[in-house]
């Protein structure tokens, strides 16, 4: 019988993989056999590497917003780890900490230039090398924000909402998993979305209490997500227990947008 669940010898690229979601996908991938390609700012997924002794993870860094530098960036990963099986996009980019009222037109227009240009870049020349083989996995990583707006009253000052480019930005990512989706199924290539709810970062949890009760508040389970649970449901649309799955967003955000 073959193993619908293994990850085992797959060659797997994750972006953003030594960032608080990205790092326990990027273990989680090792620990399960995967040879993965961790792409991060320069240094970090060494760190993550030498951290946690990984076997199977490489460490490789490229600006990803160098649009025009990409596709050969591609190129470059594919001649020396091999054509991936699976791809893990979680890297974005947001005007964060700037209020809408201050938001100026070249900064909305700046953050779909580095987030969704290079995740459509990225999605499009991986799934070329993918048709070659004749299959492969795309997960992109989208939000809560694209679905819903964020509820100002959660964010109290100092704290301003959660920006208005980010969230129109992932709302851009879900559809371009659909439209990808779309295109690329003849050729077997799958193209989905995690969608995460809260899951604020270390930093935030010890710095603004009050604000991670709230987001508690607003799930139905009652409490934050951690990184360890964005795992489970990634790994399952990069193997073949999820090969009938495509043009999905996968919600993992505790219920926040089911009320």
């Amino acid at each position: 019988m073959k193993n619908w669940h293994t990850l085992a010898q797959k060659n797997i690229w994750v972006t953003g993989g030594a960032g608080y979601l990205g790092s326990a996908i990027t273990r989680a991938l090792d620990a399960a056999g995967a040879r993965t390609l961790c792409l991060d700012l320069p240094g970090k997924a060494e760190a993550l590497i030498r951290q946690h002794d990984l076997r199977l993870t490489t460490a490789a860094s490229f600006d990803l917003t160098d649009v025009a530098g990409l596709p050969r960036f591609i190129e470059q990963c594919a001649h020396t780890h091999g054509v991936p099986d699976g791809l893990v996009h979680l890297a974005f980019a947001s005007s964060a900490g700037q209020r809408l009222e201050e938001l100026t037109a070249g900064d909305f227009q700046q953050t779909f230039a580095d987030a969704v240009s290079p995740a459509f870049v990225l999605s499009r020349g991986v799934a070329q090398l993918m048709k070659t083989r004749g299959s492969g996995s795309v997960v992109l990583f989208a939000s809560m924000y694209g679905m819903v707006a964020p509820d100002p009253r959660v964010y109290r000052e100092p704290m301003t909402p959660n920006p208005i480019d980010y969230g129109a930005s992932k709302a851009a990512v879900l559809q371009l998993a659909r439209y990808l989706a779309a295109h690329y199924g003849p050729s077997g290539i799958r193209f989905n979305c995690v969608t995460p709810g809260p899951f604020p970062n270390p930093a935030i949890q010890a710095s603004h209490p009050g604000f991670i009760e709230e987001l508690r508040r607003k799930t139905m389970l009652g409490r934050i997500g951690t990184s360890s649970e964005v795992v489970g449901p990634t790994l399952f649309l990069l193997s073949d227990s999820a090969a009938f799955v495509t043009g999905h967003s996968l919600v993992v955000d505790g219920g926040w947008t089911a009320w």
